[in-house]
């Protein structure tokens, strides 16, 4: 009996591409779908005796799903008519401009209960800078109408641009509370290679003024009833189940081009070359050791931590002689209550340099 109960896939096709994003993406033409398509059903076949679990989290993302016409989303959508735990969660990703009434009803009509809408920004001269040019008034409409039809929405944002003020953070931060979602994920601004902001040889901000966002972004939403539950994330009651399954180190099935998963003993991700594909992957086979590192760098991005019991019940080993928590504890890198352990909240925006004590 396998495990899988989560299901990641992937659509690589974009309308127009962000200057930023380094995820897997090409122009969408239907040439290109269709050769896609195919592809992808090869790889459904592959893993078919997973796909007759029932599952709690489904998650549709990209590139841009919306972006391939509501025709080739119901081709995907029905690969993913699955059976369903009561309390599942679907999410699909949208682009706010392809919002339409149809789109949602289409939606409705396979079950999705979570949509997440990737806003960035409402700062007209960030727009322009990442290639997501949308007026305000546009994008207000476009969420209201989603919000007709969907109580679990989440909104994305984008900050610490170059020469980006706290002023100007503050704008985005109150139209997204203007908009009242359930869900808010927050990121700064990250130059990745394969990027154009990368090849054009964008800055990046000061350290010092990222870290006053990111800690100004998490007062304000705690203010405003948000609960921060995960370094990037905050929720008012929903949180991300499909997100949680990759903090908690659950395994998951990764569909689609370049898409990620993790099977029994073996993490793999799909090649990104749509000749190769699907028959071409990398795969990390996981002894325990990599196994206690996905448990700790993954678990310590949840607020809450991880348990040390359950590192225990896990592992069969004792968390204090695997790594050298007291002296992560002495320097308050790391708080100790009852049984999780947890980053110290002050020390969030550096947290990737405490997890590489796990690595």
């Amino acid at each position: 009996m396998n495990n899988i109960k989560s299901i990641y896939l992937h659509i690589p096709f974009c309308t127009n591409i962000c200057s930023y994003c380094d995820f897997c993406k090409m122009y969408y033409n239907d040439l290109f779908f269709n050769t896609y398509y195919e592809k992808l059903l090869k790889e459904v076949d592959i893993y078919q005796e997973y796909l007759n679990n029932t599952f709690k989290t489904i998650y549709i993302g990209g590139g841009s799903p919306s972006s391939i016409g509501i025709n080739n989303l119901e081709k995907i959508l029905k690969i993913l008519d699955l059976k369903k735990e009561e309390d599942y969660e679907f999410t699909v990703e949208l682009m706010p401009l392809d919002i339409t009434e149809e789109l949602l009803l289409l939606l409705k009509k396979y079950h999705v209960n979570r949509i997440s809408i990737g806003v960035e920004t409402v700062n007209p001269k960030y727009q322009k800078l990442i290639n997501r040019v949308v007026k305000k008034e546009v994008l207000t409409d476009k969420i209201n109408l989603a919000k007709k039809y969907f109580d679990n929405i989440n909104l994305d944002l984008i900050y610490a641009f170059k020469d980006e003020t706290l002023e100007e953070v503050d704008e985005d931060i109150n139209y997204l509370l203007s908009i009242d979602v359930e869900h808010i994920s927050t990121y700064s601004l990250i130059l990745e290679n394969n990027t154009y902001l990368k090849y054009v040889n964008y800055q990046e901000i000061e350290d010092s003024i990222s870290s006053q966002m990111y800690f100004y972004i998490k007062e304000k939403l705690e203010e405003f009833g948000y609960k921060h539950y995960e370094i990037s994330n905050y929720a008012k009651e929903k949180v991300s189940k499909h997100n949680l399954v990759y903090w908690n180190n659950e395994e998951y099935l990764g569909l689609g081009l370049s898409a990620s998963g993790y099977i029994g003993d073996i993490r793999y991700t799909n090649t990104r070359n749509l000749d190769k594909y699907p028959f071409v992957k990398e795969e990390e086979y996981l002894d325990d050791k990599d196994k206690m590192t996905y448990f700790m760098i993954l678990g310590l991005r949840k607020i809450e931590g991880i348990s040390i019991k359950k590192f225990k019940e896990l592992f069969n080993k004792d968390i204090y002689e695997v790594y050298n928590i007291k002296d992560l504890l002495n320097k308050e890198y790391l708080i100790l209550k009852d049984d999780n352990l947890s980053i110290n909240p002050k020390y969030l925006y550096v947290s990737n340099s405490i997890l590489e004590n796990f690595v």
